[in-house]
């Protein structure tokens, strides 16, 4: 039924009365940055959310300009369940599209054996490209795909560079850097092709970077290497390679005469920990470090330099998208569970989300991490977190200890129950697949689980508030193999 609709809006566009002035949408994705992994600050009054090594001037206009979301999250803390979740406006849970590398068997001899998912972006399900195309949009995908199922022009985009994965990263180096100065020039030509026949555009710019941080300009690597000598973190040239991307397609709007009326997005698929002091966790795990974003939105009537405390999430995009081009929200998937931030975006950032569930699940069945399987909910400034290997569960007040250095658990028994309760229904609402026992668990021969420890804290507490796709360009040698989960 979902796929017919599609099908219908695709073909019946010229007769729906679409708004004249629909907005261009530019939807930046980078891959792997921290909340705290760029010059811009993400919390006004939390000075690690910014990096004092990083330069990233492009996104410092672009925040100038803009609005900064202090309470981003990924939907996911590992790449390609957070692709899915923006394509389809629905939380990894929801989708089964939990993990991204090959999951584990009994046979690998840990207590539980993960969930089995469907590494598929199914044809019959409707993608927030679709909808746009078939409301007149010119729609284009350039860059990191990373999911199966067909490529971009599967899904409703136009045009793009296919089916790309990790793979293509490694790549293209110097002078081109993982390919970010290619596709903002595909990027800019598509924009100027789509002025030109009059179509608004939706772009989305998933960046390779900050993979093979190795493939930076040398100039930029030689750059770090003199100023910041060892403390330099391996991101911290191709953040900046990848910031002059970021100008250059901001630059590209500007000399269109198309910022008016252009939306230009920017945020990760998922958190990168943090150095001394930052956000606890990493890729892989569901503290704050492994899903809190960073995120800034320009466009019209957004207000600049402006702030909004508002706890967001990235599959919010999909009805934000199609509520600024003027489709219904009447005619979106019942499935979807994000909220238009149309609304906050044009009030200062004041406001509430208006989701079909108020709480945000993050749920991440594997192992990846020093404490193996775990969900997290927010709901407020209070976040759950349990870890199936255990049955722990734990409990933070975020706008207190955004470090989650101070479970509440214990001394809040009656909170924790009715917030595991309220888990636990979610779960179920959404067919959500979990771990279950392994038969074959030996505790003699069991595998250690990931040595990642959280990052170390302050310990203080801190308030907060169709053309055929393209083919990728450059140099067709392997520098290195990157890891499937990557």
């Amino acid at each position: 039924m979902r796929f017919f609709f599609a099908v219908l809006i695709a073909c019946s566009s010229e007769s729906i009365a679409w708004p004249i002035d629909q907005p261009n949408i530019v939807f930046m994705l980078a891959d792997d940055q921290s909340w705290g992994g760029t010059s811009v600050a993400m919390h006004p009054d939390l000075p690690f959310s910014r990096s004092s090594i990083i330069q990233t001037p492009s996104l410092e206009k672009l925040a100038s300009e803009g609005m900064r979301f202090s309470a981003a999250y990924a939907p996911a803390s590992v790449c390609s369940p957070t692709r899915c979740s923006l394509q389809l406006g629905m939380s990894p849970a929801q989708t089964g599209w939990t993990k991204a590398a090959p999951v584990m068997t009994a046979t690998d001899g840990h207590r539980l054996i993960p969930p089995q998912i469907s590494k598929s972006l199914r044809r019959e399900t409707i993608t927030f490209a679709e909808l746009l195309r078939g409301a007149g949009y010119a729609t284009a995908h350039y860059g990191k795909w990373h999911l199966g199922g067909g490529g971009p022009s599967d899904h409703g985009y136009d045009d793009g560079d296919g089916a790309t994965g990790n793979e293509h990263a490694y790549r293209f180096s110097d002078p081109n850097p993982v390919d970010i100065f290619g596709m903002a020039n595909r990027a800019s030509e598509f924009m100027e092709s789509s002025r030109d026949a009059r179509k608004p555009f939706l772009i989305q710019l998933s960046w390779h970077a900050l993979h093979a941080p190795e493939n930076a300009l040398k100039s930029t690597i030689a750059k770090y290497q003199q100023v910041a000598g060892r403390r330099v973190p391996p991101a911290a040239a191709i953040s900046e390679d990848l910031d002059t991307g970021v100008g250059m397609v901001m630059d590209a709007i500007d000399r269109l005469g198309l910022s008016e009326k252009t939306f230009v997005i920017y945020m990760s698929d998922n958190g990168g920990g943090g150095q001394r002091g930052q956000l606890r966790g990493g890729k892989g795990a569901v503290y704050e470090g492994g899903i809190r974003s960073p995120l800034i939105v320009r466009g019209p009537n957004v207000a600049p330099n402006s702030w909004c405390h508002t706890s967001v999430v990235g599959y919010d995009f999909f009805p934000t998208f199609c509520q600024w081009a003027g489709i219904p929200e009447s005619q979106l998937p019942n499935q979807i569970e994000g909220g238009s931030l149309a609304s906050i975006l044009a009030n200062r950032g004041e406001g509430v989300v208006d989701r079909p569930r108020e709480e945000l699940v993050f749920h991440f069945p594997h192992y990846q991490s020093a404490e193996g399987p775990q969900t997290a909910m927010i709901l407020g400034s209070m976040k759950l977190m349990k870890f199936y290997e255990t049955g722990r569960l734990a409990l933070f007040d975020l706008s207190r200890d955004i470090h989650e250095s101070n479970d509440l658990a214990a001394r809040r028994p009656a909170e924790t129950k009715r917030l595991h309760d309220r888990l636990e229904s979610y779960l179920s609402a959404v067919g959500a697949k979990l771990p279950t026992s392994n038969p074959r668990f030996d505790p003699a021969n069991a595998p250690a689980l990931i040595k990642r420890g959280p990052a170390r804290t302050t310990g203080k507490a801190i308030n907060t508030p169709v053309r055929k796709p393209i083919r990728p360009r450059g140099s067709k040698r392997q520098q290195r193999r990157p890891k499937p989960d990557q």
